[in-house]
């Protein structure tokens, strides 16, 4: 076998084809500007969305770090198809550290003004089906760093020092909408109320408002999340909220009185049971109420060693009992604190609220079925770490790491738009890996016949050309 000599019209990377049609098709660079304003003195160089894009861009590609962008840079099929100019990692990082406040906030009203636009050229089954419910879920996830000159952040609870992305994303559509870099040691919860504002304020109103109609316009959070100031803000915009809560001793005691007969089969989730019970916690908006799931677990199967996160879902006494031999089984058990109305609710006897059988369209097993599927949002957190650039935070300089986390954020929200107006998820919306692997890196010859550029992919690549034919259908960006 021979090395030939490099032949400087192959590409990595033909997908960024579509990525560039996809930013021109929804004006992503404009709304990027025109939300986000100048950060520099003079009209020259790459803008604020160019950069956003470009990093964006560099980590759909598979870059973790800004030195990627260099990598990038040098190959042909990105030089030569992007939309926006390929910068080197040294003015990106220039550029990022002229972010302030007014401009952060201005990216997430560029989000708002692209998520309009892109919900506006979907199918019309498709935007009726986002009408009909739309939840905001509200998580975060730690990103650990080393070295001890990053600014921004701080030792966690597991003794990592980390920065802490929080995020609110729009479940339904797979898209995050506000987000704000913490240090690891604070506290998400006195920010909450404002993150979920300004969430909610990024969906389109048209959307929101047939939500609202349906009373379909939903919160969902974990509990670190469990505060009643994030209720009153949720009931303040119209929506309802469930929240995971506290195993407090309150708790337990609500749990304790539930009747035996009163326990009926979750959904989907073997050898666990659903109950609701008539408590709320102090300070919580009236309606409120608690549902409760437990699952059977057997005794020999609980871990001795008392870090275990599973026994602190147990109740103490059957705890104890259980591991001494004395019962077979104990109960691994979960709260959520809601105003959702439920058809199967018990009836309130301390209030005059009608929670009997007409105050809900859903039953209690449907709840809490529909709370488990906040994992929707840490499905984006996930492809914001691995399938975007989130698994690292590559700057001494906090608010280069905070466009840094948006331009992650922007490559998720970009991958499910290419993925969502093509139709090419009908079967399940690929992940970034998956999606480089179909799309965006596959190899191809880059050719130019006078101004005509084209591109020559490998047999059976086909995938490429038919995302290209659909995004040209789009209506033209208004």
């Amino acid at each position: 076998m021979r090395v030939g000599v490099p032949d400087p019209s192959l590409t990595g990377f033909s997908g960024v084809a579509a990525v560039a049609e996809l930013v021109d098709r929804l004006d992503v660079v404009g709304r990027l500007d025109r939300g986000i304003g100048s950060i520099k003195s003079r009209d020259r160089g790459a803008s604020a969305g160019e950069l956003l894009v470009a990093m964006a861009q560099s980590q759909l590609l598979g870059a973790d770090a800004l030195v990627g962008l260099d990598r990038q840079r040098v190959d042909v099929g990105v030089s030569e198809l992007s939309a926006v100019p390929v910068l080197a990692s040294t003015t990106a990082a220039g550029l990022a550290r002229r972010f302030g406040p007014r401009q952060l906030a201005g990216v997430e009203a560029a989000v708002a003004d692209l998520t309009g636009r892109a919900v506006a050229v979907l199918p019309p089954a498709r935007r009726a089906g986002l009408a009909s419910a739309v939840t905001v879920d509200l998580d975060s996830t730690d990103v650990e760093v080393y070295g001890s000159k990053k600014q921004g952040v701080a030792y966690n609870y597991a003794g990592q020092r980390a920065g802490r992305p929080h995020l609110g994303t729009w479940a339904e559509a797979g898209l995050s909408m506000a987000a704000e870099l913490l240090a690891g040691n604070q506290d998400v919860r006195p920010r909450a109320a404002g993150l979920l504002r300004r969430a909610l304020a990024g969906i389109p109103e048209d959307v929101r408002a047939q939500a609202r109609a349906r009373d379909r316009l939903r919160v969902r959070a974990d509990s670190g999340y469990f505060t009643a100031d994030l209720a009153h803000a949720a009931l303040e915009q119209g929506a309802d909220f469930a929240v995971a809560a506290k195993r407090n001793t309150a708790m337990w005691r609500a749990y304790a009185g539930i009747p035996e007969q009163a326990w009926a089969p979750a959904q989907r989730m073997s050898g666990a049971q659903v109950a609701a019970v008539d408590y709320a916690p102090a300070g919580w908006p009236p309606g409120t109420y608690t549902i409760v799931r437990r699952v059977r677990i057997d005794a020999d199967t609980i871990s001795l060693d008392p870090r275990s996160r599973r026994r602190r879902t147990i109740e103490a006494g059957q705890l104890a009992l259980a591991l001494e031999g004395a019962a077979t089984h104990a109960y691994a058990v979960s709260f959520i604190v809601t105003n959702i109305p439920a058809n199967d609710r018990p009836p309130d006897t301390d209030t005059d609220t009608d929670t009997g059988p007409a105050a809900g369209v859903e039953t209690i097993t449907g709840l809490e079925a529909w709370f488990r599927r906040r994992t929707d949002i840490e499905d984006r957190i996930r492809e914001a770490k691995l399938g975007a650039g989130l698994a690292h935070l590559p700057s001494g300089h906090h608010g280069v790491n905070t466009v840094w986390m948006w331009a992650a954020l922007l490559a998720g929200n970009l991958s499910v738009l290419l993925q969502a107006l093509t139709l090419i998820d009908t079967h399940g919306r690929a992940h970034g890996a998956r999606l480089r692997h179909d799309l965006l890196c596959v190899p191809a010859r880059l050719s130019r016949h006078g101004r005509q550029l084209t591109l020559r992919l490998p047999p059976g690549r086909e995938l490429l050309p038919q995302v290209l034919a659909r995004l040209r259908a789009l209506p033209t960006t208004a």
